[in-house]
């Protein structure tokens, strides 16, 4: 067979593709009476409400030198590990702005960061393609840096995002430009399970805090996909509507749904039991401006409120149920917001910026 007819079979195999999938999601818009909106407006639903003190920033984390790219909480309400292209990850205490920790990372270009769940060890990754992870109780060397104690090495692309299984210092999950997740066993520095190969560039990973064999990734394709740790060949699920990569996915508090940021301007809401779109959270277009991209987000505690940042340095407050949008938050951000998180406890919102601070937020309202 010639490279002619290989190639015109690829087309048509690809248009009978498309057709499939279109038809397909006409088929679930048909199955779709109302969303999350709709019924809660026909049963009566109070919308939230911000007062003129619920939306001010409290402080400001100062110390990075380089544009600020991820952030994670322990579990309890008062630390923060900030990851930042000036080389270094900081450990701050959120209540007092102090650092604790300021650790030399082997390579500059970070693109993540994240907390044990006990608190002891921080872990990074990035264009390097490995995992480092540092234990925060080991001793500095003799420059005062504190070394790798454990390395990840197996992707082949670089790391976009890391995060502890819950409850689990012994076992991580990292997302990679090289089209897979792993999850490592960090006690070894094994590779466990391989998931992907099917997708594009991977740029987010959720853990379902429920059920924590449970994960779902958001990558450069504009899906979002459902893995079981206990399957690795292939995806549980697949969800589309996005028409941008998808930068960011959160689950809810419930487990049964996860929340999902793209850069066509828009945040949804997915019910990983059905694999049905439940709500769309989107701004009014200002003319014929773009909305500007969707970085970020994070979920109160309820699941009530949905935070998300944005490559303009907002960060919007959107009532999840009502899919209303409450208002900004008065992060004074002067560059794109890269990252943000709630704490554990669900009392601070901490958003991270290409201005290279970091701003906590008291939450009020949940």
């Amino acid at each position: 067979m010639s490279v002619a007819e290989l190639k015109e079979r690829h087309v048509a195999a690809s248009e009978t593709v498309n057709t499939l999938r279109e038809r397909l999601k006409q088929k679930r818009l048909q199955l779709l009476d109302t969303d999350v909106a709709g019924y809660a407006r026909a049963q009566g639903k109070i919308p939230v409400t911000f007062g003129p003190t619920d939306l001010v920033c409290c402080r400001t984390l100062q110390g990075h030198t380089g544009k600020v790219y991820a952030l994670d909480w322990t579990t309890e309400k008062n630390r923060i590990v900030s990851a930042s292209q000036d080389g270094r990850l900081i450990v701050w205490n959120a209540l007092t702005s102090q650092k604790t920790h300021a650790i030399k990372l082997p390579c500059a270009w970070v693109m993540t960061c994240a907390f044990s769940p006990s608190g002891q060890s921080v872990a990074c990754g990035g264009l390097d393609s490995v995992c480092s992870i540092f234990n925060l109780n080991s001793p500095p060397d003799k420059d005062g840096n504190l070394t790798v104690s454990k390395m990840l090495s197996g992707h082949k692309g670089y790391v976009s995002c890391c995060q502890y299984v819950p409850d689990e210092d012994a076992h991580l999950i990292t997302s990679s430009g090289d089209q897979t997740c792993v999850l490592w066993d960090t006690t070894t520095g094994l590779r466990t399970s391989v998931f992907g190969g099917e997708f594009q560039s991977g740029f987010s990973v959720s853990i379902n805090g429920t059920s924590s064999r449970m994960f779902v990734s958001g990558s450069c394709d504009g899906t979002a996909r459902l893995w079981d740790t206990r399957v690795a060949s292939r995806a549980v699920r697949t969800f589309y509507g996005h028409n941008g990569d998808v930068n960011a996915v959160k689950f809810f508090p419930d487990g049964n749904r996860f929340g999902t940021g793209s850069d066509d301007g828009t945040c949804r809401l997915f019910d990983i039991r059905t694999g049905h779109q439940l709500q769309v959270y989107e701004q009014q277009q200002n003319g014929e401006n773009e909305n500007p991209h969707v970085t970020s987000i994070a979920f109160s505690i309820s699941g009530r409120l949905l935070f998300a940042g944005y490559s303009n340095g907002a960060c919007y407050v959107w009532d999840t149920l009502l899919a209303e949008n409450l208002g900004a938050l008065q992060t004074s951000h002067e560059s794109r917001i890269s990252c943000l998180g709630m704490s554990g406890d669900g009392s601070a919102l901490c958003t991270g910026s290409w201005d290279s601070n970091l701003k906590v937020n008291p939450n009020r309202n949940d």
